[in-house]
């Protein structure tokens, strides 16, 4: 009966899931050593419990995750539990968890999490009469990759603009920096009285200067925001 060598299990679900996120043209997540910890440990949790959900031991991924050292500004989780009782090659145990989620939707969101950068997998075998295996995979992306941009008001008026869904105003000669943990959506909506329409994604290390216009209301323009070290 054939049994899987464990870390090369782990290192091809790292690998085949690159591969799927290419196909979608999505950045490749890197193994951290802090995700794998969280991700071997839950794996273990599991397996010597009997137990398969995501807060088995009364923690979500998130306390996991923080508990391992790792300092996130976004994580999320996939459980895999794979049992044959003739047996897993190494690369075909690893083919049945990636493709098992890629075809369950709440798991195949996490493998294209487009914001995600690192990875932990976390693979161990549990106590059955045949061969039976859990696998965690923790996606993560760190505090340090936060984003962080500048809206200033020179249009003398006051501007009203919402930033990920929340709503937010901003006085004539103000500025606001946000800092946050993924990429969303910037609508300017009012100029004083005035509805005014300028979208744009909130990119990183940018400033937003807002400055009256006489027939659109309002003009934005874009610089690169200088920082002091």
């Amino acid at each position: 009966m054939p049994l899987p060598d464990v870390p090369a299990v782990e290192t091809a679900v790292i690998e085949m899931t690159n591969a799927y996120r290419r196909e979608n043209k999505l950045g490749q997540v890197k193994a951290s050593p802090e995700l794998t910890k969280a991700a071997r440990a839950y794996a273990a949790y599991l397996a010597k419990n009997n137990a398969f959900s995501h807060t088995a031991d009364n923690r979500d991924v998130g306390d996991r995750a923080s508990a391992s050292g790792y300092q996130w500004c976004s994580i999320g989780e996939n459980l895999a539990m794979n049992l044959d009782s003739s047996g897993f090659e190494t690369r075909e145990l690893a083919k049945q968890t990636v493709e098992g989620w890629i075809n369950s939707p709440p798991h195949k969101e996490n493998l294209l999490g487009p914001h995600y950068t690192e990875i932990g997998v976390g693979v161990v075998r549990a106590p059955d009469k045949n061969p039976k295996y859990i696998t965690v995979q923790v996606f993560g992306r760190p505090q340090a990759a936060k984003y962080t941009f500048q809206i200033a008001n020179a249009s003398g008026t006051p501007v009203t603009y919402t930033f990920s869904g929340e709503q937010h105003d901003i006085r004539p000669s103000m500025s606001v920096t946000h800092t946050a943990c993924t990429p969303a959506a910037l609508d300017f909506i009012k100029a004083g009285a005035k509805k005014v329409t300028a979208r744009f994604e909130a990119s990183d290390q940018t400033v937003y200067t807002l400055k009256s216009d006489p027939k659109a209301g309002l003009k934005v323009e874009l610089a690169k925001r200088e920082t002091v070290d």
